[in-house]
């Protein structure tokens, strides 16, 4: 071994020891604010204003999204000192929405894997888990629609939402793509890849099945069988990456939003979600958005949907950016209540980083 490249090992292991020291310096601090709060040691406002800052002050050559995932883990490591926060998501582990709770919280949580949407939902209405995170819309397939009206009915509030990247891969027990005579997935994700199916796979049986993580399992058990799912679900199941990423569309991602029995603080960088219905007359639903454009608050998202249990009406649901406590927006909020037929804030919480 050279002296210089002895020295630059000599180097590493001198950062390391003190990367060591200054994290438990860090993990005791945390505890100590653990003590102070005395309840909710979960802050997602406060955790956004500080992966922003860190994100902002980065130097590099570390890229920012790597920054933002070390800075994620430690804040997870350290928050569990206190807390084991129980994270419900669409199940069995593998999924997409499970990669989604843990680019949100962290590696160190418990997990709640649930069979249903709704099972997501009952999880933490019940107490059964302290967070959900549940899938809401996607860029190339649209909206959830079970999501959305779950959403309306529960009392959870939307406290966070996280952006994930979907790169869908075909996965199998060994080998190419001879032989495959079936490939499970979720619907949304068949649907995702057909033009590379149509061309590489047209003769294989395509079988819609409840997750991604549930078609990985059920290929792991039928060496003629392929899925399409995440690389989380690869690991889970022991599965090879025989083609990766075959999703039609490169920039394709999916929203998780967040939700608990509350939302969150100010973060400086917000959104607020609302749910609106307006009356069934000519002009209404510009009516009841022009307070957005009067007051200048941008409108992020427009969605609309069938309203259960009456003909021909519509909810509406609209993402506006700022917090429900910034003046602007309140009087906002205020003014459109004035106009609708009902609105419900379904939650205010720190918008997420790309």
């Amino acid at each position: 071994m050279s002296d210089e490249l002895l020295k630059l090992r000599n180097g590493i292991d001198a950062i390391d020891a003190e990367l060591l020291r200054l994290l438990n310096e860090r993990a005791k601090l945390a505890q100590q604010v653990g003590h102070i709060k005395d309840g909710q040691i979960y802050r997602a406002e406060r955790e956004a204003q500080v992966l922003r800052r860190l994100c902002a002050e980065n130097p590099g050559p570390l890229k920012p999204e790597n920054i933002e995932h070390l800075f994620r883990e430690i804040m997870s490591a350290c928050r569990d000192l206190e807390q084991h926060l129980r994270i419900a998501y669409l199940g069995p582990e593998g999924t997409f929405s499970q990669a989604a709770a843990f680019k949100h919280f962290g590696h160190a949580v418990g997990n709640v894997p649930c069979a249903t949407i709704d099972e997501v939902f009952r999880a933490v209405e019940t107490g059964r888990a302290d967070y959900a995170v549940a899938p809401v819309e996607n860029s190339s397939e649209g909206a959830v629609s079970r999501t959305l009206d779950l959403i309306v009915a529960s009392s959870l509030k939307i406290c966070g939402e996280v952006l994930l990247p979907i790169h869908q891969n075909l996965l199998r027990k060994s080998g190419g793509l001879e032989g495959v005579t079936k490939v499970y997935s979720h619907a949304q994700s068949l649907a995702q890849c057909q033009h590379w199916l149509n061309q590489n796979l047209p003769q294989a049986e395509r079988i819609p099945v409840s997750s991604n993580a549930e078609a990985a399992r059920l290929a792991s058990g039928e060496p003629s069988s392929a899925a399409i799912a995440g690389e989380i679900a690869a690991e889970t199941y022991g599965l090879d990456i025989t083609v990766p990423r075959i999703e039609d569309e490169p920039n394709n991602t999916t929203r998780f939003l967040v939700l608990a029995d509350h939302d969150a603080s100010p973060s400086g960088r917000d959104k607020t979600s609302l749910v609106i219905t307006a009356a069934n007359v000519p002009g209404a639903v510009v009516k009841l958005l022009q307070p957005l454009a009067d007051a200048g608050v941008s409108m992020t998202k427009f969605e609309s949907r069938p309203a259960r249990g009456a003909n021909w009406e519509y909810l509406f649901f609209v993402d506006v950016e700022g917090h429900r406590e910034d003046a602007v927006v309140a009087n906002v909020l205020k003014e459109i209540t004035t106009r609708s037929a009902m609105l419900k804030v379904l939650g205010s919480y720190p918008a997420a980083c790309a």
